[in-house]
C-alpha cells in the first residue's frame, strides 16, 4: 500500500483505498485491507464520481485531514464516507440531500462516524441552512438542470475566500438533446465567470455522460 498523490488516498497497483475511520465496521460491502496493523477502505470508481476524477486523473481534491466540507447530494453516503476517513476526526461533514429515505441511511452512517451531520434540505435553498458556518470544501453530486446554478449559490454563501469545490456534472439531468461534451463546455464556461477551473475530468468509463471539475474561488 502506497500514498497516493491525493491527500489520505492510498493505492496498490489497481485500486484506491483510504484509512478506514472505523476500523472492524463497514457500511456499504466494501473491501477491506489491513496492513501494519492499519486497516483500508477499497474505494470503488464505479461507484463514487470522486474516486473516478481521481482514477482518471485528477492532480489534487484540496480535500484533506482536518477540512471543512459541505457535501451536496451526499444519497446513502457512500462518498461521504470516504471523505470523513479524508477529513479524519480533525475535520468535518455537512452531509445534505433533500431524501428522507436518503438521510435515514446517513443517520445511520453519523452514528458510527461523529464527523458527519445529515442534513434534510433542498441545495436549491441555502437559506433552508443558512446556519451553516463557512466551509473549505463545497462538493456536489446533484442531478438536477440547473446544478450549475445551485454550485455557485452555494458556493457565494458558504464557501471560505481561497476556498476549493467540487461538482460533478450529469449531462443528460441538463438536456438530454445535446451532446455532453458541448453541455460540459458551457457548465465550465458558466462557472469560469465566479471560479477557476483548476481541474477537468470527463469520467467515462466509470460513468456516462459525467465530468468533474475542481475549482477555486
Amino acid at each position: 500500500m502506497k500514498p497516493s498523490k491525493i491527500f489520505e488516498v492510498y493505492q496498490d497497483r489497481s485500486s484506491l483505498y483510504t484509512k478506514n475511520l472505523t476500523p472492524g465496521k463497514t457500511f456499504f460491502g466494501e473491501r477491506t485491507v489491513k496492513e501494519d496493523n492499519i486497516e483500508y477502505r477499497e474505494w470503488d470508481p464505479h461507484r463514487s464520481k470522486l474516486a473516478a476524477a481521481i482514477i482518471k486523473g485528477c492532480a489534487n481534491s484540496f480535500i484533506r485531514k482536518g477540512s471543512v466540507v459541505l457535501y451536496l447530494g451526499a444519497a446513502h453516503g457512500y462518498t461521504p464516507s470516504f471523505i470523513s476517513d479524508i477529513v479524519g476526526n480533525e475535520g468535518f461533514i455537512f452531509a445534505l440531500d433533500n431524501s428522507p429515505r436518503v438521510v435515514r441511511d446517513l443517520v445511520f452512517l453519523a452514528k458510527e462516524r461523529e464527523n458527519i451531520a445529515p442534513m434534510l434540505a433542498n441545495a436549491n435553498h441555502p437559506e433552508e441552512y443558512a446556519d451553516i458556518p463557512k466551509v473549505d470544501i463545497i462538493y456536489q453530486d446533484i442531478a438536477q438542470r440547473n446544478q450549475a446554478d445551485i454550485f455557485l449559490r452555494n458556493i457565494e454563501r458558504f464557501l471560505k475566500p481561497n476556498g476549493y469545490a467540487l461538482i460533478a456534472v450529469k449531462a443528460r439531468s441538463i438536456d438530454i438533446t445535446q451532446k455532453p461534451k458541448k453541455l460540459f463546455n458551457d457548465v465550465r464556461m458558466l462557472l469560469d465567470k465566479k471560479m477557476k477551473v483548476i481541474d477537468f475530468r470527463i469520467l467515462d468509463p466509470f460513468e456516462r455522460d459525467h465530468c468533474f471539475m475542481v475549482t477555486k474561488r
